[in-house]
């Protein structure tokens, strides 16, 4: 019997931007992907029943095929007729639901770790090819640290580190459908996008009140006229000190990035004491090398 631990670590959208709606009914996108010190916890398990088996901390996550797991782990044990079996045990630290790409993560560190456990020999590149039929996030979360991603956020173009920074985040306790920010989203129509290409320059020359002040997320449009509370936590990290805030993903989840350890603690401790705000996480970014 074999084990095997992994750490799925979460991801913030430095910079969110969707160019058009496409006729097959996707967005095009262009997004500045981070890897943060955020995880969850999986261990695997070799078992010699065939078969794949589930199991979580959280109880409304299925632990079946509907899984992002499950559907990692049968992938490559299916293209290689692998006939042993594999229990998952899913430990989940990651807010659900919260534009922080838990889900997809989750789904990356278990293609990881059938590959290492079943020595399939596939590079980072191989399991990024076949983790896009999974879910267009999943290809970045193997590959983690600071990206471009692009198409429907499948290309990735691997950017430098960004500088130091302190990042605050809050998960604020509502629960927001990606598909109702995308069907709402008039994309065609938007008059204002950030300044992604701009927020590039600003990383490769290491400067990071330049690179907070290209911060933006299309999205927003969408989920903080639904969801104000969004926009009041974003304004008051902004009011604490931050560099700057904005909305991951397609939210609901805030974080500020701060240059100072101080004020970032400090908003943190503002914001947890204030009821109903919801989850408050200080932590770094993650770097590759």
């Amino acid at each position: 019997m074999r084990e095997i631990k992994l750490k799925a670590l979460a991801k913030i959208n430095l910079g969110l931007d969707v160019l058009r709606k496409r006729e097959d009914g996707y967005h095009e996108v262009r997004m500045i992907m981070q890897t943060i010190h955020m995880y969850d916890q999986i261990m695997l398990t070799q078992t010699s029943e065939p078969g794949i088996k589930v199991q979580t901390n959280v109880d409304f996550l299925p632990v079946n095929e509907d899984n992002l797991v499950y559907k990692a782990a049968k992938l490559l044990m299916d293209e290689f007729r692998i006939t042993d079996g594999v229990n998952i045990w899913l430990r989940k630290f990651i807010p659900t639901a919260a534009g922080m790409a838990g889900g997809s993560s989750d789904a990356a560190a278990v293609l990881v770790g059938v590959n290492r456990m079943f020595q399939l020999g596939l590079s980072k590149e191989d399991l990024m090819k076949r983790a896009v039929t999974i879910g267009a996030d999943v290809p970045y979360c193997v590959m983690r640290g600071t990206a471009l991603a692009e198409g429907i956020g499948e290309i990735l173009t691997p950017l430098p580190a960004i500088p130091p920074c302190y990042i605050l985040i809050v998960k604020p306790p509502v629960s927001v459908s990606t598909k109702f920010v995308y069907t709402n989203l008039k994309a065609n129509e938007l008059k204002v996008h950030p300044d992604i290409d701009g927020q590039i320059a600003a990383i490769r020359e290491g400067n990071l009140e330049q690179m907070c002040r290209c911060m933006g997320n299309v999205l927003e449009t969408v989920t903080i006229p639904a969801y104000p509370i969004i926009g009041r936590i974003r304004d008051e990290m902004i009011a604490c000190g931050a560099l700057n805030a904005m909305m991951s993903g397609s939210g609901p989840t805030v974080f500020g990035i701060f240059d100072d350890r101080e004020k970032a603690e400090a908003a943190a401790g503002k914001l947890r004491g204030e009821g109903g705000t919801g989850q408050v996480f200080l932590t770094t970014a993650f770097h590759t090398s």
